[in-house]
């Protein structure tokens, strides 16, 4: 039976500690939920339409539950894609109105998208009496995101923002889809996470994004694979037979990256701040290096941050801008965030937004 009452849903944005574009890869990553979500209140009603209205955008949209791709445009599309995903999926749900507050910060690389899509997933879902388990919704989203919107993301936010748990970073396979919880609570160890915003937007779903993913398809069929998982046993020294040199090097970080997700939740056992750290910084210099998706700005974040007494620090997200993740004993913290802030001022860059963050709970009913 569809209830008539309104229903709230929320779902949080993300950080991904390690692993980035390992996902389409069918590698591994470790991200962790935000304390920041989108909350999503629908009100079901008996027509054939569903009315989009957000705290970002003073207009409203409007949603045929029979939509298909380019139908709808705009931030309303992620909702639009959702609908069309579980028609796809053969599930129906019913018109009505649908209200969305984020507090995910769009452009920032923190999955707003995923956010908003997992939380307008869990309140249709719910709406219409659907029984769907968190790993058929995570794909759900993806399929909205990938189809519909027109984004070629991996499975990384949507399973992230899904199974979040506090104090808590998820090892996720993406070969098998498995997720893990891992004790991630540095706060208990005197060590503050900090969540750097560059203010550069980050930009999502552009030709780079696809660019690199098309540059790791290739090196895995030089290898003679569907995918680099195959090649991660051979390690980096596999990868000669790859015959671009730009190839083989998006391919390097990959691998290397993939390891570097097994040797942080290795450390996480021990609780082991400082060697996480020094991980952070080698995935940030294979961001750099190999697979070329950092800036000017985000580096000089993460090299400041550490030249300041961060145990270590990175980029977090698909790249080109977003937000740098830095691991700061707390006693440090202050110096850190006042050099990071004379650094970028001194180089003309926007402030960045400096929070103190933490692991927190997936999506859910806001009851």
């Amino acid at each position: 039976m569809k209830p008539n009452r309104s229903i709230t849903y929320s779902a949080p944005g993300r950080i991904n500690l390690i692993g980035e574009h390992t996902d389409y890869n069918l590698g591994f990553a470790l991200p962790i939920a935000l304390p920041e979500r989108t909350v999503a209140t629908f009100h079901p009603g008996d027509g054939d339409v569903i009315t989009v209205r957000s705290d970002r955008d003073d207009g409203e949209a409007r949603i045929p539950l029979d939509t298909s791709p380019g139908g709808v445009t705009g931030w309303a599309a992620y909702v639009a894609g959702v609908v069309w995903a579980l028609n796809r999926a053969g599930y129906r749900v019913p018109g009505g109105v649908l209200d969305l507050t984020s507090g995910v910060e769009m452009g920032s690389g923190l999955a707003s998208s995923a956010a908003l899509e997992c939380a307008a997933l869990g309140v249709l879902v719910t709406a219409a009496g659907i029984g769907v388990d968190r790993l058929d919704m995570a794909r759900i989203a993806q399929l909205a995101e990938n189809d519909y919107v027109g984004a070629p993301t991996g499975l990384l936010d949507q399973l992230a923002s899904l199974f979040g748990a506090p104090h808590h970073a998820l090892h996720i396979d993406f070969r098998d889809t498995t997720v893990v919880p891992v004790p991630f609570d540095p706060d208990a160890s005197g060590i503050a996470l900090l969540l750097i915003n560059s203010r550069a937007p980050h930009r999502h779903a552009g030709g780079e994004y696809a660019e690199r993913r098309k540059a790791c398809e290739r090196a895995a069929a030089d290898l003679g694979f569907t995918s680099l998982r195959e090649a991660q046993a051979g390690g980096p020294s596999a990868l000669s037979a790859v015959h671009d040199p730009v190839d083989a090097r998006r391919a390097r970080h990959i691998l290397t990256d993939n390891q570097r997700v097994l040797d942080v939740v290795a450390a996480l056992r021990n609780s082991d701040f400082t060697e996480v750290g020094k991980i952070f910084t080698a995935s940030q210099a294979s961001m750099r290096d190999d697979f070329a998706i950092t800036t000017d700005h985000i580096d000089l974040i993460a090299d400041t941050a550490v030249a300041a007494g961060a145990l270590g620090a990175r980029m977090t997200g698909g790249g080109f801008g977003g937000c740098v993740i830095a691991l700061v004993p707390v006693d440090e913290q202050q110096s850190v965030t006042d050099a990071v802030r004379r650094a970028t001022s001194g180089a003309g860059f926007p402030e960045p937004t400096i929070t103190r963050t933490h692991a927190s709970a997936g999506a859910g009913l806001d009851r």
